[in-house]
């Protein structure tokens, strides 16, 4: 007998049910339902080739087995990455709870003011410490933010810039070097010419529409940028600074210096390292540049009662809408991880992060008198935490001392070394910094028993401003305000631990607790992402297997886990595909076919990628029309680049002809890219290697597992086919993918510290559970489609009449009596999270059961989807008012179900418990008002 059965805890249907769903479908088994669905010519003919099955205490030891092979070493690298102390409080609140990491990103506001509140809290955490008025709500990390600053300035150049063809670029080359190396790969596809010099030497050109600098450098030096902002202006030109955020606290902000942008890392603002990540990029702004800001932005507006209330503002922004027009291609963003910092701010307040600044400044300043007496030179005049060190032996000889005191210093070459200390960094480590160096140097150590309270920083760069002044930062200062603080926000919010989430092309599966557990781990936590190879074994045994598995289930021969979001993993895989044809020597093979249908970020990644974009219409029944694809691949035959195409397709149908497409495709010399959005339909059954694409994107944020954490951070890795394994994407100081790749992130891995959750569901599914998951994925999209066909028309489905893992239902036939953004309101009172609205086809809903629901969770959606139509019914027939009604008046918060005055024409019961529901969830703001939002923008606490 099994013991301690994953996959029976995994899926939510219990094997006596399945009966029962079968015949509602009106098939004897899954088999005959599958064969049904999937069609035959694409389906594997063998088994998966993964381990054998764990079960959750066997896979609990050998994740901890990993783990304990993963050295803790104090590390000094810095280029980003620093030691952290994350409080306990928000460890456990925040990371480890479902209320927190299962929550969806808040499209729909008023199940979402929890979430929404924390967000507004990190932007004016972001918005005060760098004195510029808009932030948004996080985006990937530093090096793709400081792209996404490039791009943004490139298309709000002025028009003179615009006609005169400015399209040059300059960034100091003391920046990060992976940050280079991913403008380096964005410049290259948006036609932007890159300059790398010396800021303080660089003269302005016409040409010159944007320019970037970091504060402090890479190697800790602070320098004052006003004169060359000074110059930028005269020139027509917009700066961006890349900035460390707790050196703020000290530094005169960019924002007062003239910087028109500035973006950075909040990891040091209590996350842990986690060999790379998650962390949160920040990015803020002018003004001037509120209609052009990438990824999201939490507003201030009020709901229909007149009340307060958050919504993320600007909405067409957002590369959904906007397709290929749009200011960028992100979708998942690291909403989780920028909560997390935004309680790290109000735990600490402002006089906490001042005094940790302060602090760390302090040990700086005596670290740097002290090696002077053992004679070291160190190179910055003005600095803030990190020293840059001329050595008198050669740094060989500093290394294996540095390593038997557990230390890693950054070793820049045979002279230098640079030391970052951290928020951790104790008198007593200091002392051991210095017993290295003076062993090295044969020097006598003395130990230093107190800090030098002076700082180098002169007065013109030392910050004056305040920040973090309102309540929200100097009210939660003890363990018990804070804790209670975070809890009245997760109870605003409805989350996965609360009810299913059925959302098309999302797949708001189980995040098990076990997949969960070990990113509490500290030997997965505390790891600089730029450590030697023989401190992180264990992670890097880890990825090897989780990249072997991955590449297994996708049928391709190389998996790269580097882009950290599907929307990464869509420019990713566009990015190989374009310098494989460069290398090719087919530089004008810049075409990319993409259905009409397909996901917004299609599009807009393919834009990113520098791709013309051809549009290939859908047939009436919703899949690609094979003669229009005919004649654009003809039309294109010399320009030709790939298509995008998401299978089973956007409209949830596994099309017939597939093969078909991608063997056009092929013969006029273009690549397919497979978006993975809808793997959660494959896994087991088929596979894109299998039916012959060439790049293949995996969302592990849907289908494998990975929470999406109120909008990330989500993983999205790469699959290529043989030839495109040189074209993976590298890094520049880990080596890493192919030597013809470009780097995308800038970690090597990604985000490894999520890498554990994708882990565990296959190590635990193994391949009979993942066939398993993917069957009764299948088997509940089809049985709530029987369900609901007699009330809803399921949009599209297969020549056999099944749909996939999900459907589409069209609700436009009675949208003269309730729209779809209404009946969408309206769920909230049933206790559901609404499917996705309108889209991919206007006023629809897309509904995904996952794997994980019990059917109970799924006969209460499919009821209150049935009640809904019966409720529409009332007003279509004039038995309920057109314009006071229970749907069109939803959410119904507590405030107005209890009020002393009720005059609406339907009774209270009938709006808060339209069916019994032992867990009531009550949205605590009413219909928000999105145009008064956007009309009266505020993005910061006030």
């Amino acid at each position: 007998m099994d013991k301690n059965n994953f996959i029976s805890r995994h899926t939510g249907i219990k094997p006596a049910e399945v009966k029962k769903m079968l015949n509602v479908i009106g098939v004897s088994s899954i088999d005959e339902l599958i064969d049904q669905t999937v069609p035959a010519k694409i389906r594997l003919r063998e088994v998966l080739q993964l381990d054998e099955q764990m079960d959750e205490y066997e896979y609990l030891n050998h994740i901890r087995s990993l783990a304990i092979k993963n050295k803790i070493y104090r590390s000094y690298i810095g280029l980003g990455f620093y030691n952290t102390e994350t409080p306990a409080v928000i460890l456990r609140n925040v990371l480890e709870n479902p209320g927190w990491y299962t929550s969806y990103t808040p499209y729909q506001a008023e199940i979402s003011q929890g979430r929404l509140e924390a967000l507004l809290n990190y932007q004016t955490m972001i918005s005060d410490l760098t004195s510029l008025p808009i932030a948004n709500s996080s985006l990937l990390d530093e090096a793709t933010a400081a792209a996404e600053a490039m791009f943004m300035f490139y298309s709000s150049r002025s028009r003179e810039k615009q006609k005169n063809g400015a399209n040059k670029f300059f960034i100091d080359e003391n920046l990060f070097p992976q940050t280079i190396h991913v403008m380096q790969t964005r410049s290259a596809a948006l036609g932007i010419e890159l300059i790398v010099g010396t800021f303080s030497e660089f003269t302005f050109t016409p040409e010159v529409f944007g320019a970037i600098v970091q504060y402090p450098n890479q190697w800790g030096e602070v320098n004052d940028y006003r004169t060359f902002v000074t110059k930028a202006k005269e020139n027509g030109s917009f700066v961006a600074a890349s900035c460390d955020i707790l050196s703020l606290a000290l530094l005169t902000p960019p924002g007062e210096w003239g910087a028109d942008c500035a973006v950075g890392s909040v990891q040091r603002m209590g996350l842990p390292m986690g060999f790379g990540g998650p962390a949160a990029g920040f990015f803020a702004c002018t003004e001037d540049f509120k209609r052009q800001i990438p990824g999201r932005i939490i507003g201030i507006t009020i709901d229909s009662q007149g009340k307060r209330a958050l919504r993320m503002a600007l909405q067409t922004r957002e590369q959904h809408i906007k397709r290929e027009r749009a200011t960028s291609n992100i979708c998942t963003a690291s909403a989780l991880m920028a909560v997390m910092s935004g309680f790290y701010a109000a735990y600490h307040g402002q006089n906490g992060i001042r005094n940790m600044a302060t602090r760390i400044h302090a040990l700086s300043e005596t670290l740097n008198t002290e090696i002077v007496k053992l004679g070291y030179t160190q190179q910055n005049k003005i600095f803030f935490d990190t020293l840059t060190v001329h050595c008198p032996v050669k740094t060989d000889i500093i290394r294996p001392i540095a390593l038997r005191y557990e230390i890693n210093f950054r070793y820049i070459c045979d002279e230098y070394i640079g030391i970052s200390l951290d928020e951790t960094t104790t008198i007593k480590d200091v002392n051991d910094i210095l017993a290295v160096l003076a062993e090295a140097a044969g020097k006598p150590f003395v130990a230093v028993k107190e800090t030098i309270q002076t700082s180098s920083i002169p007065q013109d760069l030392k910050r004056t401003s305040d920040y973090l002044t309102h309540p929200v930062f100097n009210t939660y200062h003890s363990e018990t305000e804070m804790m209670r603080y975070i809890k009245s926000l997760e109870i605003k919010d409805l989350a996965l631990n609360r009810a299913m989430i059925p959302l098309g092309s999302c797949t708001m599966k189980l995040n098990a607790a076990a997949e969960m557990l070990p990113l509490s781990y500290a030997r997965f936590q505390t790891i600089h992402p730029f450590v030697p190879d023989d401190q992180v074994a264990g992670y890097l045994e880890l990825i090897r297997n989780l990249e072997k598995d991955l590449a297994t289930i996708t049928g391709l021969a190389a998996i790269s886990l580097q882009p950290l979001s599907g929307a990464s993993g869509e420019y990713a895989g566009l990015t190989v595909i374009r310098n494989y044809h460069h290398a090719q020597g087919n530089t004008h093979r810049n075409v990319c076919l993409i259905p009409s249908s397909a996901h917004g970020t299609n599009p807009a990644s393919a834009a990113m990628a520098g791709m013309n974009i051809v549009t290939v219409k859908a047939t009436e029944s919703g899949e690609i029309d094979i003669d229009d694809l005919k004649l654009k691949a003809e039309q294109n035959k010399d320009t030709l680049s790939c298509i995008m195409i998401t299978y089973p397709s956007t409209h949830g149908v596994f099309e017939e002809a597939i093969l078909d497409i991608i063997a056009i495709v092929h013969q006029y010399g273009g690549l397919v890219y497979m978006d993975g959005a809808n793997m959660n339909a494959q896994v087991g059954l088929t596979s894109p290697g299998f039916m012959g694409a060439d790049v293949c994107h995996l969302n592990l944020h849907k289908t494998f597992a990975m929470p999406h954490g109120g909008g990330g951070p989500g993983v999205g890795p790469i699959g290529v086919s043989d030839k495109l394994v040189d074209f993976l994407p590298n890094h520049s100081i880990v080596e890493v993918g192919g030597k013809q790749g470009s780097a995308v992130s800038g970690t090597p891995y990604g985000y490894p510290l999520l890498l554990p959750i994708t882990y565990g569901y296959i190590k635990m599914l193994g391949a009979d559970g993942l066939k398993k998951a993917t069957e009764y994925a299948i088997l509940n999209a089809n049985y709530i489609t029987a369900r609901l066909k007699d009330s809803y028309k399921i949009l599209y489905t297969g020549n056999k009449g099944r749909v996939a893992h999900e459907m589409i239902l069209d609700c436009n036939a009675f949208s003269l009596a309730a729209s779809v953004g209404d009946i969408a309101k309206r769920l909230m009172d049933y206790g559901f999270h609404a499917p996705t609205v309108a889209f991919p086809v206007h006023g629809t809903l897309m509904v995904e059961p996952t794997e994980s629901e019990p059917l109970s969770e799924l006969d209460r959606l499919c009821d209150a989807l049935i009640q809904i139509r019966k409720e529409i019914a009332d007003i279509e027939s004039g038995k309920a008012q057109k314009d006071n009604n229970l749907i069109v008046n939803a959410p119904h918060t507590v405030e107005v179900v209890c009020s002393d005055e009720w005059n609406r024409p339907y009774s209270r019961q009938e709006a808060a418990f339209p069916m019994p529901h032992t867990d009531k969830y009550w949205p605590t703001v009413s219909k928000v008002d999105d145009a008064y939002g956007d009309r009266n923008l505020v993005t910061c606490v006030k």
